[in-house]
């Protein structure tokens, strides 16, 4: 016993922490613990070498998320020869933790059999994740592999609509019926070693396995055994419908601050639960996907396929292209403007290009509050009020510095009162439209993340050379 406490001394089998290794796993990893290039290039020197054993030695000691990493800084020619070279180091859960076009190319060099034998060592959520974008004709040689346990759930998580909770969740839990004290609890889950070892949170059910409680297992193993489950259980929880998005499981974890929660059918029965591990990648990919499809830039994963990158992006270029075209119309209208003040030639993108960055951050601020369920029918007027508040103050202040600064440097006054104006004009424009768009797109049930960027900057440059070429006009600084 330590005098300053409790200190838990190490038991005999416990291994003292082997210095050797640290400085190895340092030698690995840089120091934004990535993998680091000359380790890269060793392993992939001993497999082009025929060093199997050698490369084996090297990843060995290796996480599988790290052995995915390696896998995907491999070159794509190379990833089939090095897994190869790496035999059952890449296991299930390193196929698990892969990029999904990474995975694709792997699992398309392996027989339905090993895809088979991955997926039966995974949680069923991690193994539908492999199995799932496999093609019809593949994806079935691998379910008549499967054992007919795993097949079934399997093919029951494939019956659920993608990216539904259906998909996600894990059928392995524990779930125990009201009437059982924590003693029998305890002696159920020694008692039976079938049940799924990673668990923290035990569900409670009636005579129908409708979930009515849950019990996290901190209070089991500190609970006097003769305790009832239905007196220790927590009856308020938040469930989860089978059917429900992923993104909208995400907000309801993040908002109730749920470590696991328990996935109901259409009749209330429990069928699964989601863990906060599942959550955490579905959050980073979500919101991934939102900045991505701000610009119009598709998935945007390195190792997506050159052809599909292109068809993603090229048609948000030609659409882009189009509305571009109403900008240069605006422009051609008032080209005897121009000729007669060239200057106006010079300032009239500065109004256009901060009226699109106004836009922009506005927009960004709104698609991100409609992801987050921060707007409603309640607050959407009030949303859009206080984002032209807020773009009078911006518009008033960058007014103000471009008016003086365009004033003293071209000796003209009236010029720099027209591009104040024209500014003003543009960022109260654009922190409407940055607003007005996105909510627009999602009343008429559209991805406001997909198509909003193009609309926001169509009308900020159209109304930022209108404003500057048609005030100029008017105040007849052309003569």
């Amino acid at each position: 016993m330590s005098e300053h406490g409790d200190v838990a001394e190490p038991r005999p089998d416990e291994q003292p922490i082997d210095e050797t290794t640290v400085d190895q796993a340092d030698s690995r990893h840089d120091e934004d613990d990535r993998l680091k290039t000359d380790f890269v290039s060793a392993v992939l020197d001993a497999v082009e070498e025929g060093e199997s054993e050698r490369a084996r030695e090297l990843v060995s000691p290796l996480h599988p998320a790290d052995i995915a990493d390696l896998l995907e800084l491999t070159p794509s020619e190379r990833r089939g020869e090095v897994a190869a070279a790496l035999g059952d180091l890449v296991g299930a859960e390193v196929l698990s933790e892969l990029n999904d076009y990474v995975r694709d190319d792997l699992l398309d060099s392996l027989a339905p059999e090993q895809v088979a034998e991955f997926a039966s060592e995974l949680d069923t959520d991690d193994a539908v994740a492999i199995i799932e974008d496999m093609d019809d004709a593949d994806q079935q040689a691998v379910l008549d592999a499967l054992d007919p346990e795993d097949r079934a759930a399997i093919e029951n998580a494939l019956s659920y609509p993608e990216e539904s909770a259906g998909r996600l969740m894990q059928r392995d839990l524990i779930a125990v019926p009201e009437h059982m004290t924590v003693g029998q609890v305890i002696d159920y889950l020694r008692d039976n070693s079938d049940l799924t070892t990673d668990f923290w949170e035990i569900f409670v059910v009636d005579e129908q396995h409708k979930p009515i409680g849950t019990c996290q297992l901190s209070w089991i193993l500190t609970c006097p055994r003769s305790v009832a489950m239905s007196d220790l259980m927590k009856r308020e929880q938040t469930l989860i419908p089978v059917d429900m998005d992923q993104e909208e499981v995400a907000l309801r974890f993040q908002k109730y601050a749920l470590i696991s929660a328990a996935v109901v059918d259409g009749s209330g029965r429990l069928v699964g639960m989601i863990t906060v591990d599942d959550i955490v990648h579905i959050i980073s990919e979500e919101a991934g996907e939102d900045i991505l499809r701000l610009s119009g830039a598709g998935e945007g994963d390195i190792n997506e396929p050159v052809m599909d990158s292109y068809r993603a992006r090229v048609r948000w270029l030609l659409t882009n292209l189009l509305t571009a075209l109403v900008a240069s119309t605006i422009i051609g209208i008032f080209e005897g403007t121009i000729e007669k003040m060239v200057a106006l030639a010079t300032l009239m993108p500065i109004v256009a290009g901060v009226g699109g960055n106004a836009g922009s951050q506005t927009m960004a601020v709104t698609v991100r509050a409609l992801a987050t369920n921060q707007i409603t029918g309640t607050n959407t007027r009030r949303t859009i009020l206080r984002e032209i508040r807020v773009a009078l103050l911006n518009g008033a202040t960058v007014a103000v510095v471009l008016g003086i600064g365009v004033a003293l440097v071209f000796q003209n006054v009236h010029l720099g009162g027209v591009i104040a104006a024209a500014m003003m004009t543009n960022i109260l424009t654009a922190g409407f439209a940055g607003a007005a768009v996105p909510l627009a797109f999602d009343r008429m049930n559209l991805d406001p993340a997909v198509a909003s960027s193009i609309f926001v900057t169509m009308i900020t440059d159209s109304m930022g050379f209108l404003a500057f070429l048609g005030l100029a006009t008017a105040a007849g600084l052309t003569g």
